[in-house]
Parts: structure tokens; C-alpha cells; sequence
């Protein structure tokens, strides 16, 4: 049973998770501080740009729409043949890489391609590439995916390879929601601990509609899964639609203590307040269906549409929001 109590205690500055989610904003910022080894020898353009390691998914969905250049996230685990000298390969890593990222960026080195590796300095990673002098080291500070990630998209930024990423501003996006969610935040006024109450007899199924939201809604589905040790989803709007048809409307009369008649599904929204023209319309389809049969409707904002934020910003928003809800959901079960 949740009890909501917990995310009242004093002991909640002890833990480790909530720690973490809290100093995302210093991460980002060491991340981008620390001075890149090597550099880019051509100041031309790539023909092409593949991108592998973790959280290649997201540096896709910030550079694929303003990339002049063809761009793909590779999957693995070998290298595509087209990889060349006029290529660019981006790694990112930590000390944990699989061994076949390893292969794929000494591979790219040796194949004459430009590189821009984001991993710690000691990394076999990072010795993968060392001595190849096409290949620019970004030396990371923590196992943190996403402030490697902002690191490299501020790189390719400033390299005229997709949008400018500001890690600064996004630093400050993470300060904000620890400021607003943190342990300290009481219940009232703290929507993450709000989002794990919603949350707390459900199972969430999450919905983002633009790409980056949508990258979001599958992490934070992920956290809840490991928060609760039950079912959570994130997917497209179609397979969502299909899932709320098949359940059955809420029964007014039913025994909320009965086993199994107080978990039901809950749809989590990601900024449908912001989406375009038809995106608007899909939300609007997807809470009507959810309404229509007593499935609770439970929003994550990453700010009205007039405050000024880059997509990027945004997407950390709703993460860490998304991930504080999963930290003080797993308190209250715990």
C-alpha cells in the first residue's frame, strides 16, 4: 500500500536517488565545462553523421531536424560499410561501454573518420580512440547519460551541425524542477510528489507527442516500472487508443479494497497543452477515450508555451520531473 506519509519524512534528504535527481543541473554543467582533448581536423562539413553509445536516441531527436547533413543513430553492433574520412562518428560512453562501441569508434578511427567521444578520460573507451588525430575527447565527470549527451549537442552546435544548445540554461531547467520537487517542497505544492500519488494505485500509460517528448515518456515509463515493480507503458498514440478500448468502464459500485480493483490504468500526458494542429487533436482523442472510461488523466508540464525554452530544455524538464514522481512513488511503496 502507498503511503503518502513517507514523502513527508525528514529521512528523504538520505536518499540516494533523490540526491542524484537533485545535482542533475551540477552535472550538466562539469560536463560541458571540461575542455575537449583534440579537435576536428576538417572545419568542412561531414558528409555524414553517425551517432552510437548511450543515449544516441536523444542526440537524434535534438540534431536530426536542423542537421544539414544526412544523420543516423546507429543500433550496433558493427559499423555500416558507408563510414569513411568524410564522415563524422560521435561515441558516447562511460566505463561500462559494451564492448561493441569500443570496436565501432576504433573502428571509425581507423577508417579515417572525424570523431567527437564523450566518456571519461580513463575509459577504454576513450583509449580507443587515443592517438588518432581526428578524434575530439569531451572528458565526462559522472556516469551521466544525459549530461554527456548536452555536452555533445552543445559541441555540434557550435559547429554549425544543429541547433545552439545553451548547457547553461539547460543546467538551470534541472535546477528548477529540484527546487520545486525536491524533499523539502512540501506535498501541496510539489508535483512530484502529486505525480506519485496519482500514480500511486495505477499503471501508467504514457503518451509524449513530439519526438523528444516522446523520448521522455519512455524513460519515465521506465522509472515507474522499476519504482513500483508494475506494468508501465509508453508508446504511440494508435497502440495507447487500442489499450483504453479494451478496458472496461469503472465500476462505481466496486470494493476499492477487493484485490485488483484499485489498480487501473492512468494516462500521463506529456505538454499536450503545447502540441500543433493535429498532435492537439490525437491528445484530445486520447483523454476523451480515457475520460469516457473512468481512466484517471495525469499531466507533466514543462512550462506554458510563453516561457522561453529550447526543445532541449523542455525534455529535461519533463524528465526530471517524470523521474521525481518515479523516486517518490517508489518511497511511498517502499
Amino acid at each position: 500500500m502507498f503511503d503518502d506519509s513517507r514523502l513527508e519524512s525528514p529521512e528523504l534528504t538520505d536518499s540516494e536517488t533523490l540526491r542524484w535527481l537533485a545535482t542533475a543541473g551540477a552535472r550538466i554543467r562539469r560536463a560541458a565545462q571540461t575542455r575537449p582533448i583534440g579537435h576536428l581536423d576538417r572545419a568542412d562539413r561531414p558528409r555524414g553523421i553517425l551517432v552510437l553509445g548511450t543515449e544516441a536516441r536523444l542526440v537524434r531527436a535534438v540534431l536530426e531536424p536542423a542537421c544539414p547533413v544526412p544523420f543516423m543513430a546507429w543500433p550496433g553492433p558493427g559499423l555500416p560499410a558507408w563510414v569513411g574520412p568524410l564522415d563524422l562518428a560521435v561515441v558516447l560512453g562511460d566505463h561500462d561501454s559494451p564492448e561493441w562501441v569500443l570496436q565501432c569508434a576504433g573502428e571509425a578511427a581507423r577508417r579515417g573518420a572525424s570523431l567527437i567521444v564523450a566518456a571519461p578520460e580513463d575509459s577504454a573507451l576513450a583509449g580507443a580512440i587515443a592517438g588518432f588525430s581526428g578524434a575530439s575527447l569531451i572528458p565526462t565527470l559522472d556516469s551521466d547519460p544525459m549530461a554527456a549527451a548536452v555536452a555533445v549537442l552543445a559541441q555540434l552546435g557550435g559547429l554549425g551541425l544543429g541547433p545552439v544548445v545553451h548547457p547553461e540554461q539547460v543546467a538551470e531547467a534541472a535546477d528548477l524542477v529540484a527546487e520545486i520537487c525536491g524533499p523539502s517542497s512540501d506535498l501541496s505544492e510539489n508535483p512530484g510528489k502529486a505525480l506519485a500519488l496519482e500514480l500511486a494505485d495505477s499503471l501508467p500509460l504514457v503518451w509524449g507527442g513530439t519526438v523528444l517528448a516522446a523520448r521522455a515518456s519512455r524513460r519515465i515509463a521506465e522509472a515507474c516500472r522499476r519504482a513500483s515493480g508494475r506494468p508501465a507503458l509508453a508508446a504511440d498514440a494508435s497502440e495507447l487508443s487500442g489499450l483504453l478500448r479494451a478496458i472496461p468502464e469503472r465500476d462505481l459500485f466496486a470494493d476499492p479494497v477487493d484485490d485488483g480493483a484499485d489498480v487501473r490504468p492512468a494516462l500521463v500526458m506529456l505538454d499536450d497543452e503545447l502540441l500543433p494542429g493535429r498532435l492537439r487533436d490525437t491528445a484530445a482523442g486520447l483523454i476523451r477515450q480515457a475520460e469516457s472510461v473512468g481512466v484517471r488523466v495525469t499531466r507533466i508540464s514543462s512550462g506554458p508555451e510563453e516561457l522561453e525554452a529550447t526543445a532541449i530544455e523542455r525534455y529535461v524538464t519533463l524528465l526530471q520531473r517524470g523521474l521525481y514522481g518515479a523516486a517518490y512513488l517508489e518511497i511511498g511503496l517502499s
